[in-house]
């Protein structure tokens, strides 16, 4: 393994750590504002949602789904018999990752927002329903402890990376 894709793994691993916080953090919101029936825009709070993308199409298909397709196609039969297949510099490059991972946080307008008859409740509407967010406590924390595994996931990664640097420099 050379020292460039050690170097980029750094890079995946950061990337994937941005990506998370900005779910923790739209997560959070979205719990925090679960009862808020007035906001500046009018109305009850809308839940938002992440969605993650790579930034562009990557280069190369990786190398399991190249030797999937090859199987499914009966081009290859995917057997180790030497230890030069699939050598260790191919499965450990990064070079066909994205380095960031592009994120856009949207309005959830597809799910309903709930209503409520309260009618001495300042935002009551005339009927005396007041309108509150489409926000699922349950659905956000189940979520929110997803991301919370996949940071920490990447935390691991990053560590790994760094303890097979520091063991490559006592050689």
């Amino acid at each position: 393994m050379s020292d460039g894709n050690l170097f980029r793994a750094f890079d995946v691993s950061a990337a994937g750590l941005t990506a998370q916080r900005v779910r923790l953090n739209v997560l959070s919101a979205n719990i925090a504002n679960a009862q808020t029936t007035r906001t500046p825009e009018g109305g009850a709070y809308r839940r938002r949602v992440v969605t993650l993308s790579s930034p562009g199409p990557v280069a190369a298909p990786r190398l399991f789904e190249r030797l999937l397709a090859a199987k499914r196609a009966l081009e290859l039969d995917v057997a180790k018999t030497s230890p030069r297949h699939l050598d260790e510099t191919r499965l450990a490059s990064f070079a066909d990752r994205p380095e960031e991972i592009d994120h856009s946080v949207t309005i959830d307008v597809v799910t309903p927002t709930r209503l409520e008859y309260d009618p001495g409740h300042p935002d009551a509407n005339a009927e005396g329903y007041v309108e509150y967010p489409n926000v699922d406590i349950i659905r956000e924390m189940v979520q929110l402890l997803a991301a919370t595994r996949a940071y920490e996931a990447n935390v691991t990664v990053l560590n790994s990376t760094k303890t097979m640097l520091k063991k490559a420099l006592e050689i």
